[in-house]
């Protein structure tokens, strides 16, 4: 933890700044915790930074918490409910009339309703469809509005450890359905919908436990699955464009953050856990990569 502040103390340098206040970053449930910090960090390089959340009241108290904290933040507001397909459409119809389009996306938006020891399923469709399938339809909505520029646009997914699909615990016990998941060459997103439909109707059923999923947070982990899947298919696909059309797709842990999602109990404050998303939305485009899992700044496996 100390490294990550020392990293945050780091300035971008003048020349390295691809970015100005005419850059938009977008960040979802940016109301508090990471999401909050993110954007916080973000507006405090000069972009200009577009807050959302569900609830207008906490998004807008949000947005003038930043303004007294530093004068001069370019931020702004607006309603977002990623599992709510009528919202996204009015969000990017807005992001569209309101600055043309966007530069940068972070996807923070997720849900956890697992504490300590606890590993209840009882949320498993709500988990499922705000930390994935919000991720999935936010990004689709928003990829046609990011910006063409050479130094390319940016998403980056808030994903978790608990998500890997090859670590050496929590894991699919599944070793083909493991082996399909890493292979690029047979991801598609066919696959990862299946994977988490018939986690989810095993959940329905009460067989999910001699499913072999991962045995901790379990519906958390198998979200943050397939975010990280998810990431590696987008990457892939975007990877196609040209170069004034690049868009650099990762994901990253932030760690056991003591945000309200852990219930105050993780051992990294918000503003270090938001380093590394921050990083990515910011890299310079030659040291920029795509379809990678990220912790502290560095890559890990995924």
């Amino acid at each position: 933890m100390q490294e990550i502040s020392l990293l945050r103390t780091i300035p971008y340098s003048d020349h390295h700044r691809w970015w100005s206040s005419e850059n938009v970053a977008v960040v979802t449930g940016s109301n508090r915790g990471i999401g909050l910090e993110i954007a916080r960090q973000l507006a405090g390089h000069g972009l200009t930074v577009v807050l959302t959340a569900r609830n207008v009241d906490t998004g807008l108290e949000a947005v003038k918490s930043l303004r007294r904290q530093e004068e001069g933040l370019k931020v702004d507001f607006h309603q977002l409910d990623v599992t709510d397909f009528s919202s996204i459409r009015e969000f990017g119809c807005w992001i569209k009339q309101t600055f043309g389009g966007l530069d940068i996306l972070v996807n923070n938006a997720g849900v956890n309703y697992n504490l300590g020891s606890d590993n209840s399923v009882e949320f498993a469709e709500t988990v499922i469809s705000t930390n994935y399938q919000g991720i999935k339809n936010v990004t689709k909505a928003m990829i046609p509005l990011m910006r063409p520029s050479p130094h390319g646009a940016r998403i980056v997914n808030v994903s978790s450890r608990l998500g890997r699909v090859n670590g050496r615990r929590n894991r699919l016990a599944n070793v083909e359905l493991r082996d399909q998941l890493s292979n690029p060459d047979l991801l598609t997103e066919e696959l990862i919908d299946r994977t988490v439909s018939k986690f989810i109707n095993q959940v329905k059923d009460g067989s999910w436990e001699s499913g072999g999923w991962p045995q901790t947070f379990t519906d958390y982990s198998m979200s943050k699955l397939a975010v990280n899947a998810y990431t590696r298919l987008m990457a892939k696909e975007l990877s196609r464009r040209g170069e004034e059309e690049k868009i650099y797709v990762n994901s990253f842990c932030p760690g056991w953050v003591k945000t309200a999602m852990t219930g105050y109990a993780g051992n990294m404050p918000p503003e270090d856990a938001a380093d590394t998303g921050v990083w990515l939305s910011l890299v310079l485009s030659e040291e920029a990569v795509t379809g990678k899992f990220f912790a502290e700044r560095r890559e890990i496996n995924f």
